[in-house]
């Protein structure tokens, strides 16, 4: 986690390696994981490839806990399990109805838990500068809110949310049309296919909505006094669009 953060901000503490191609020509190949890895580790030890580990194990809990409220809060009523084509109106409306309540649960879910991703992000990011700013949970969110107010606890929110939004909607939507036109109910594995078809949705569509995470990310670490979040490394960027827009342009 912590080396594809660092490769996310632009930090690119080892030179390219000059490889082939499938066509046989020289290219430069930016360093793999496990060459990144041994780097953190020669500069920080061990210890280095955990940094920002506890506010995001406290961010993941904290989601699990949220969707279960949530559901608990607001059950989903049971829709009797449709496949067959002539019932597609009935299927499609059962999918939208699922996908309303799935997204419900990890837009909250996702308000809750992203104060304790901005401070993860933050502690990773140190490692760039050498700082010590956010040095634990505690002292991180005591600095938040000193320096920044409550919305700095919510910076690069909005793009992880319509990312989210994108990815169940896309992913629920595709996997639903698939299974209803593409995989013929005659085939013997039909119901091995469909039972795959979300999860190589998922995959697929997580490239789309990669941007919406990578923009959100960099918001959390922009202009928060960290090296990291200044130029060179990135402008102070002055919202989430501005954000995508320059990337856009590189």
């Amino acid at each position: 986690l912590l080396t594809s953060f660092l490769s996310q901000v632009g930090h690119e503490p080892l030179p390219p390696t000059i490889g082939r191609n499938v066509l046989g020509r020289k290219v430069l190949y930016l360093p793999g994981f496990f060459t990144y890895a041994r780097h953190i580790v020669e500069v920080d030890g061990k210890r280095g490839l955990f940094r920002g580990l506890t506010p995001r194990l406290i961010s993941s809990t904290l989601s699990t806990i949220t969707r279960g409220s949530v559901k608990k809060a607001f059950p989903l009523e049971d829709m009797e399990h449709v496949s067959n084509k002539d019932d597609v109106k009935t299927s499609l409306r059962k999918v939208v109805r699922e996908t309303s309540h799935e997204m419900m649960m990890q837009c909250v879910s996702r308000v809750v838990s992203h104060p304790l991703h901005v401070i993860s992000m933050r502690c990773m990011v140190q490692f760039v500068g050498r700082e010590v700013k956010y040095s634990g949970v505690f002292s991180a969110i005591g600095r938040i809110f000193k320096e920044e107010g409550i919305l700095g606890f919510f910076v690069g929110l909005v793009p992880h949310v319509l990312g989210d939004v994108i990815f169940l909607w896309c992913c629920n939507l595709l996997a639903h049309f698939i299974n209803t036109y593409a995989v013929d109910d005659n085939f013997s594995q039909a119901s091995v296919i469909r039972s795959y078809t979300k999860f190589v949705m998922g995959i697929a569509v997580s490239m789309l909505t990669y941007p919406f995470l990578l923009v959100g990310d960099l918001m959390a670490v922009n202009n928060c006094g960290l090296r990291a979040g200044l130029p060179p490394y990135a402008p102070a960027f002055a919202s989430w669009i501005h954000c995508w827009r320059y990337l856009s342009a590189q």
